[in-house]
Parts: C-alpha cells; structure tokens; sequence
C-alpha cells in the first residue's frame, strides 16, 4: 500500500494550504515520455524521466531546434557505410611490355593484314615453349557454328575413341582418355547411362556434332586428321579457337586462318584478333581479309 496523508478536515485555512502544497509538488513532479537511442535491436526505446519545469523548456527547445535542422546534416547511427570493392588492374611483366611496346610503336590505332600479324608474333616471342596461335573473333550474332578441315595440322593430338564393350567399362571405372567419343547408334542405349559423365565434360555422342554414325571408323579419321568444330559462345557473340602452333610455318598459319574465317563467313564478322599463348593481340584488318 502508498503512503497514507493525513489531512485536517474542518479546519479550512489548513485545509487550503494542504490542497496547494499538493498542487505545487504536482507541478513540480510532472511525468513526460521521451525516446532515446537504444542498443537493442528494435531501435529506439521509451522511458519515463522526471522533468521539472526549467527541464522541460530546455528539452522542448532542443527538440524545435532538431526540427529546424537541415535534413541533409542528420546522420542515422544504424546506417552503414557501403563498402566499393576495389579490383586492381592485373600487373603484366616485363616481358610483356616489351612485347606490347614493339607491337604499338607508330601503329598503334592501325589493323595488320593477316601477313604482318603472323610475322609480329613470331618476332615478339619470349616464352621458352610452343605457344599456340589463337584467333578471337567478334561476330553479328550468337548461335553460329560449323566445321571445316584445316589446310595445315594445329600441332594439336587430337585423342579420339570409338564406343565399344572395353570403352564402356573404361568410362564407368572413371578412365577418360581421349577428346572426342564416336559411337555407332547401336551403342546409345548402353552409353546413355553414362550421360552424367560424359555431358558435363562436352563429350556426350550427339547427331548435331556428327560424332554418332553408322561408320564411326571414317568419322575418327577426320577428327585424327583435324576436323575442327567451331561455335559462338553460349550467349555471346564470340568465338576463340586455336590454329596452330608459334613454330609452324607462315604460309601454313595463313592458310590456316583464312579457312577458319571464311568458314564462319566474312559478312559475319565484326573484329578478329590474334595472339599466341602468352602475347598481346593484334587486329587484323577486315579489309584485307
């Protein structure tokens, strides 16, 4: 139970001075609810303080001057800086400067023929191995693709096996060892279980690829030989594939790189490059494609 007051009934002076002192106490004790910042995780909290009256004018003061406050010069202590992830530029070395200095001095906005091109990347050579030639094309559209022989080997062994009952066994033992799997269609039931191997890697046997056939022997000759199938990226209009090797001869890398272009058609092409394994690229000039 509260404290019990007394008070004098029927003496009425007193009685007065007993109701105003309770008033002036009242005044004095008035409750106000304010917010302050809480650290806990639903933000802000509500307590109840004791303010007399000068305390009171001091907080409504600081409050009308929050209002008056610039939105821009309020800061939210919850808000979080975001962070921007700073990617470096990759460092070349200097082995690779040197070659892009060589390749840009005085031709630096020009394209080359395809002559000067190979020429160029043979002079700039500065890794001890065979690079290989590559050739980065920029197309008009995606979903191109084909085949062609190349006039000249790329110097790359091509590993191809044709499904029979000792390939099957060597593929569920997890043996993969070759690059193109041929199969004659008799064969698709039994390798069908095998998809989920042989999919993710690209080496599933597909009618759209020429790789299943009734004369599976022919097929591998070609693909020994260097039956090179090209195709634009999944959803860009680009094509990267190799032509050769550093080490084979100008003419047979010329050869070899008009045929590609001309496979994918000059109407389609938009910009080729050429580099080896470890150089900088050069453009090559459409116009004398």
């Amino acid at each position: 139970m509260g404290k019990v007051k007394t008070r004098f009934l029927g003496l009425e002076e007193v009685e007065k001075q007993q109701k105003q002192e309770q008033k002036r106490k009242a005044g004095k004790k008035q409750l106000k609810k304010v917010k302050t910042p809480g650290k806990h995780k639903g933000g802000d909290k509500t307590v109840t303080v004791s303010a007399d009256e000068s305390s009171l004018k001091k907080m409504q003061a600081a409050e009308k001057l929050a209002q008056e406050e610039p939105t821009s010069t309020k800061t939210n202590s919850f808000d979080k800086e975001k962070k921007v992830k700073k990617t470096k530029a990759r460092a070349r070395g200097k082995k690779y400067q040197r070659a892009l200095k060589a390749i840009t001095t005085g031709k630096s906005q020009q394209p080359y023929s395809i002559e000067e091109a190979i020429k160029l990347i043979k002079q700039i050579k500065y890794a001890k191995f065979d690079e290989s030639v590559e050739l980065h094309l920029k197309v008009s559209k995606e979903g191109l693709k084909g085949e062609l022989d190349l006039p000249h080997s790329t110097g790359k062994t091509v590993r191809v096996k044709i499904v029979d009952e000792q390939a099957l066994s060597d593929i569920e033992a997890g043996k993969i060892d070759f690059d193109v799997l041929i199969a004659h269609p008799s064969f698709m039931e039994k390798i069908a279980r095998l998809a989920k191997v042989l999919g993710p890697l690209g080496l599933m046997p597909n009618p759209k690829t020429g790789t299943i056939s009734d004369q599976p022997e022919e097929v591998a000759k070609k693909y020994a030989k260097g039956l090179l199938r090209w195709k634009t990226e999944a959803k860009t209009p680009l094509i990267h594939l190799m032509v050769g090797k550093i080490s084979l001869e100008d003419k047979a890398l010329s050869q070899n790189i008009k045929a590609m272009l001309k496979s994918v058609g000059k109407a389609n092409l938009q910009a080729v490059f050429i580099k080896t394994t470890m150089s900088p690229s050069l453009k090559l000039d459409l116009e004398k494609i």
